[in-house]
This record gives C-alpha cells, sequence and structure tokens, in this order.
C-alpha cells in the first residue's frame, strides 16, 4: 500500500512540473567595465534613462578639443543634438547604437569608432539590456560644442 501511495505522489509531483507554465524569459542586464569614474549624473532634459559624464580634457584655447567619457546605463540615450565641428566616440566597453538623422541606426561595440560629420543631426546610447562606455572627442571647440534638440523617441530607439 505504501509502495501505492508513493508512486501516485511521485507521478503527481511530475505531472505538476510537466504541466507547470514557463516564465518569459527575462532579458539579462549586462554590466560594463568602468575604465574611468562614473562621474555625473547628465540632466533628464537631455537624456533618457542615466547617463554620467565625466571629463577628461577641459575646453582650453591652446588644444580646442573637449574630451571625455560617457557612461550610459541599458536603455540610456542622448537627445538629438549636433556638433558645430562634429565628434569622434570610442566605445570602450558595452553595446549600443549610434544614428544619423535619415540613415539607419548603427550597432555599437567595444572597439567601435564613429565620426560624426560637423552639424550633423545624431543621437547615441546604450541598447536595452547592456550599459555603453564611450569616449568623446569634440575638436574645434571655439566654434562651438554642441546644440541639443528633442529626445529620441521609443519608435526610432527601438527600430
Amino acid at each position: 500500500m505504501k509502495k501505492i501511495v508513493l508512486s501516485t505522489m511521485v507521478i503527481s509531483l511530475l505531472a505538476l512540473l510537466a504541466c507547470k507554465e514557463k516564465q518569459p524569459a527575462q532579458m539579462e542586464v549586462v554590466e560594463v567595465q568602468s575604465i574611468f569614474p562614473k562621474g555625473n549624473l547628465g540632466p533628464a532634459e537631455l537624456f533618457t534613462g542615466n547617463a554620467y559624464n565625466y571629463g577628461l580634457v577641459p575646453i582650453d584655447s591652446t588644444m580646442t578639443t573637449l574630451v571625455g567619457n560617457v557612461y550610459f546605463e541599458p536603455g540610456a540615450r542622448s537627445n538629438w543634438h549636433t556638433h558645430p565641428s562634429g565628434q569622434i566616440l570610442i566605445i570602450t566597453d558595452g553595446e549600443g547604437f549610434h544614428q544619423i538623422e535619415g540613415q539607419p541606426k548603427e550597432i555599437l561595440k567595444k572597439g567601435s569608432v564613429v565620426k560624426c560629420p560637423p552639424k550633423a543631426k545624431h543621437w547615441h546610447g546604450a541598447s536595452p539590456t547592456t550599459g555603453m562606455q564611450q569616449i568623446y572627442i569634440v575638436p574645434n571647440t571655439e566654434q562651438g560644442i554642441v546644440n541639443w534638440m528633442e529626445p529620441v523617441t521609443d519608435v526610432v530607439y527601438n527600430q
């Protein structure tokens, strides 16, 4: 009798496990390795999500170049913007996107280098699941640094 009850319990348990609904897979968030300190949180008016800026080379009249590091948390991105003299991005870890208005969105990974032309309207940021660390270089700062515009919509980001 004990064997029958035990067998029935084991069969019932196996049936329950087999019938249990599978939960949808959750996206795994990937952390990136920082080279520089995280820096200061960028203003919500200029970024969707959390992006942190850490200045590396301040503006001066001799070098006329601004260099810094930005860490985008997963899903974070800049607003659309332009740079009067263009911008260079060097991705040091993680993955994300860059898009010039009217062109397809580019996938960026560690080691990617982006040369954004002067006055080109563009945005950049992390992928939905992986943060992105980038060094930015803005040359010829005597012509201006950045002109901020509207946020990048979820539709554009997710295309």
